[in-house]
């Protein structure tokens, strides 16, 4: 064989490689194979979310309820119910010194409010005791005044 006739040889064999390569390139597979060829693995998203157990204490004398793990006020607006930061209408102080009562359910007020309003009326207080006002925190004065007491 001469060298004319190699160099065709390599040439073609050159060709013949290349076009076997881009042909098979397109079957790369993950091992997974369908009826209609092969296909990518599927994409998995991870979402997270903050869960939250609703804990609510409701001022009948405001319809304003506040819920201690959010740190927010739920009241109604005209229509609507609004969570605010802030009770509406009423100083933080004043609304901390009246009458509230902690409730039980764990969703939203809007769903229990026509049964809390008649349990619990605007000139609602708690009965047989005297009204204990409650801290920024939450807790009643008098606890807190006992707990110190105690502790020293």
């Amino acid at each position: 064989m001469n060298s004319r006739t190699l160099r065709c040889f390599a040439r073609a064999g050159t060709l013949t490689g290349a076009a076997l390569l881009v042909t098979l390139a397109g079957c790369v597979s993950d091992g997974s194979y369908h009826s209609r060829g092969y296909s990518s693995r599927p994409t998995v998203q991870v979402q997270s979310a903050v869960v939250f157990e609703d804990d609510y204490d409701y001022f009948p004398g405001y319809e304003t309820y506040y819920s201690r793990s959010r740190q927010e006020y739920v009241y109604r607006d005209g229509g609507r119910w609004v969570r605010h930061t802030e009770p509406r209408h009423v100083s933080l102080s004043l609304l901390l010194a009246s009458p509230s009562v902690r409730m039980d359910f764990r969703d939203a007020p809007e769903r229990h409010h026509r049964t809390v309003v008649r349990s619990y009326p605007k000139n609602w207080s708690p009965r047989g005791a005297a009204h204990v006002a409650k801290n920024g925190r939450g807790t009643d004065r008098r606890t807190d005044r006992d707990n110190n007491h105690r502790r020293n």
